[in-house]
């Protein structure tokens, strides 16, 4: 596992339109040594994209209101900005990472800490 200092320079984009879980998400990925950026939909999601250019991984829901949903994100994600990661995640749905755009991955919901920081930890460092 990559050290917190490592993780320092990893930007993550959470995006979860229930506060309560966008607020542990970002709990979570902060106390692990990550920048987190966080938003409640897609919409807000692009906005926040089109006005940086460091994120390094996308942490989205399925089901959001608004115009898109998270696959949708993460499709327009993998076009617009091809280095950015993707990890979705859903307590609805449970998808095949094959059908995640560019090589993503699925975490299903309730998931634990220790899933999450790992998996995002492997996506960054390449593995």
């Amino acid at each position: 596992m990559a050290s917190i200092t490592g993780r320092l320079h990893h930007k993550i984009l959470i995006v979860e339109d229930d506060p309560l879980v966008r607020m542990a998400g970002v709990d979570l990925l902060e106390e692990a040594g990550f920048e987190v950026i966080d938003a409640h939909s897609a919409d807000e999601a692009i906005t926040v994209l089109e006005g940086t250019t460091t994120v390094q991984l996308l942490f989205t829901d399925i089901d959001m209101p608004g115009s898109m949903n998270g696959l949708e994100l993460a499709e327009l994600v993998h076009q617009r900005w091809p280095n950015v990661r993707l990890l979705i995640t859903s307590g609805n749905h449970d998808i095949p990472d094959a059908d995640v755009p560019d090589d993503g991955h699925f975490v299903p919901k309730p998931y634990s800490s220790m899933t999450v920081v790992t998996e995002i930890t492997n996506m960054l460092d390449g593995r």
